[in-house]
Protein backbone atom coordinates (compact mmCIF):
# COMPACT_ATOMS: atom_id res chain seq x y z
CA UNK A 1 0.00 0.00 0.00
CA UNK A 2 1.28 3.54 -1.15
CA UNK A 3 2.05 6.02 1.92
CA UNK A 4 -0.39 9.47 1.38
CA UNK A 5 1.10 12.60 0.87
CA UNK A 6 0.33 14.81 3.13
CA UNK A 7 -2.20 17.51 2.75
CA UNK A 8 -0.62 20.55 2.38
CA UNK A 9 -1.56 24.10 3.87
CA UNK A 10 -0.83 27.88 2.72
CA UNK A 11 -1.47 30.98 5.66
CA UNK A 12 -0.26 34.21 6.03
CA UNK A 13 -0.52 35.85 9.37
CA UNK A 14 -0.55 39.92 9.43
CA UNK A 15 -0.27 41.92 12.39
CA UNK A 16 -3.32 42.88 12.91
CA UNK A 17 -2.69 46.21 14.52
CA UNK A 18 -1.10 47.77 11.50
CA UNK A 19 -3.27 50.20 8.90
CA UNK A 20 -5.19 48.95 6.01
CA UNK A 21 -2.48 50.47 4.04
CA UNK A 22 0.19 47.88 5.31
CA UNK A 23 -2.14 45.05 5.68
CA UNK A 24 -2.76 45.22 1.79
CA UNK A 25 1.19 46.14 0.99
CA UNK A 26 2.03 43.53 3.30
CA UNK A 27 -0.60 40.21 2.04
CA UNK A 28 0.70 41.61 -1.54
CA UNK A 29 4.23 41.21 -0.93
CA UNK A 30 3.91 37.72 0.58
CA UNK A 31 1.68 36.75 -1.71
CA UNK A 32 3.91 37.51 -4.82
CA UNK A 33 7.04 35.57 -3.25
CA UNK A 34 4.78 32.41 -2.61
CA UNK A 35 3.52 32.27 -6.41
CA UNK A 36 6.97 32.67 -7.29
CA UNK A 37 8.17 30.31 -4.99
CA UNK A 38 5.74 27.48 -4.88
CA UNK A 39 5.35 25.58 -8.14
CA UNK A 40 2.11 24.66 -8.94
CA UNK A 41 0.35 26.91 -6.75
CA UNK A 42 -1.18 29.16 -9.50
CA UNK A 43 -3.62 27.41 -12.09
CA UNK A 44 -3.15 27.78 -15.69
CA UNK A 45 -5.22 30.09 -17.63
CA UNK A 46 -8.54 29.78 -18.24
CA UNK A 47 -10.66 31.00 -21.02
CA UNK A 48 -14.57 32.02 -20.09
CA UNK A 49 -17.76 31.35 -22.54
CA UNK A 50 -16.65 34.26 -25.24
CA UNK A 51 -13.05 33.04 -25.21
CA UNK A 52 -11.78 35.83 -23.17
CA UNK A 53 -8.57 34.83 -21.64
CA UNK A 54 -8.62 35.22 -17.39
CA UNK A 55 -5.03 34.84 -16.10
CA UNK A 56 -4.50 31.71 -13.98
CA UNK A 57 -4.59 32.96 -10.20
CA UNK A 58 -3.94 30.49 -7.03
CA UNK A 59 -5.80 27.48 -6.58
CA UNK A 60 -4.67 26.99 -3.07
CA UNK A 61 -6.73 28.89 -0.39
CA UNK A 62 -5.07 31.59 1.37
CA UNK A 63 -6.34 32.39 4.72
CA UNK A 64 -5.18 35.18 5.90
CA UNK A 65 -5.23 35.51 9.84
CA UNK A 66 -4.93 38.22 12.06
CA UNK A 67 -1.13 37.85 14.68
CA UNK A 68 0.20 40.48 16.31
CA UNK A 69 3.99 41.41 16.28
CA UNK A 70 4.94 39.64 19.18
CA UNK A 71 2.83 36.34 18.02
CA UNK A 72 3.74 36.39 14.84
CA UNK A 73 8.01 36.81 15.83
CA UNK A 74 7.01 33.63 18.06
CA UNK A 75 5.49 31.69 15.35
CA UNK A 76 9.19 32.82 12.99
CA UNK A 77 11.67 31.93 15.78
CA UNK A 78 9.80 28.74 16.54
CA UNK A 79 9.79 27.51 13.26
CA UNK A 80 13.74 28.41 12.66
CA UNK A 81 14.06 26.44 16.25
CA UNK A 82 12.85 23.46 14.81
CA UNK A 83 14.07 23.27 11.48
CA UNK A 84 10.98 22.12 9.85
CA UNK A 85 12.45 20.97 6.29
CA UNK A 86 9.72 21.03 4.34
CA UNK A 87 8.05 24.34 5.74
CA UNK A 88 8.55 27.29 3.35
CA UNK A 89 8.55 30.35 5.37
CA UNK A 90 8.17 34.30 4.02
CA UNK A 91 8.89 37.02 6.05
CA UNK A 92 8.10 40.91 5.47
CA UNK A 93 10.10 43.03 7.89
CA UNK A 94 9.61 46.70 8.23
CA UNK A 95 13.33 46.90 7.54
CA UNK A 96 11.91 45.67 3.86
CA UNK A 97 9.31 47.91 3.90
CA UNK A 98 10.81 51.21 4.80
CA UNK A 99 13.54 50.08 2.45
CA UNK A 100 13.46 52.63 -0.60
CA UNK A 101 15.31 49.70 -3.03
CA UNK A 102 16.15 46.18 -3.10
CA UNK A 103 19.63 47.12 -2.18
CA UNK A 104 18.99 49.58 0.62
CA UNK A 105 17.01 46.29 1.83
CA UNK A 106 19.83 44.27 1.25
CA UNK A 107 22.29 46.45 3.22
CA UNK A 108 20.17 47.18 5.94
CA UNK A 109 19.30 43.58 6.84
CA UNK A 110 22.94 42.80 6.84
CA UNK A 111 23.23 45.11 9.73
CA UNK A 112 20.26 43.94 11.57
CA UNK A 113 20.58 41.41 14.00
CA UNK A 114 17.76 38.60 14.22
CA UNK A 115 16.50 39.70 17.47
CA UNK A 116 15.90 43.51 16.04
CA UNK A 117 13.65 43.03 13.72
CA UNK A 118 9.95 43.60 13.66
CA UNK A 119 7.49 41.08 11.57
CA UNK A 120 4.08 43.15 9.34
CA UNK A 121 3.56 39.40 8.32
CA UNK A 122 5.04 35.82 7.47
CA UNK A 123 3.34 33.69 4.96
CA UNK A 124 3.84 29.54 5.41
CA UNK A 125 3.05 26.72 3.06
CA UNK A 126 3.63 23.04 4.28
CA UNK A 127 2.37 20.35 5.80
CA UNK A 128 -1.25 20.74 7.36
CA UNK A 129 -0.71 19.67 10.19
CA UNK A 130 2.60 21.52 10.74
CA UNK A 131 0.63 24.86 9.81
CA UNK A 132 -1.91 23.95 12.11
CA UNK A 133 0.36 23.55 14.97
CA UNK A 134 1.69 27.33 14.72
CA UNK A 135 -1.38 28.75 13.39
CA UNK A 136 -4.44 26.91 14.60
CA UNK A 137 -5.62 29.13 17.36
CA UNK A 138 -5.53 32.24 15.65
CA UNK A 139 -8.43 34.28 14.41
CA UNK A 140 -8.84 34.95 10.71
CA UNK A 141 -8.15 38.83 9.75
CA UNK A 142 -11.55 40.69 9.24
Amino acid sequence: MEASKPEKKCVIVIDGDLSLGLITNTSAVLAMTLGKSIEGIIGSDIFDASGKCHVGITNTPIPILKGTKTIIKEIRDKIDSEKIAKLLLVDFSYTAQKSKTYTDYEDKLSTTTAEDLEYLGIALYGDKKDINRFTGNLPLLK
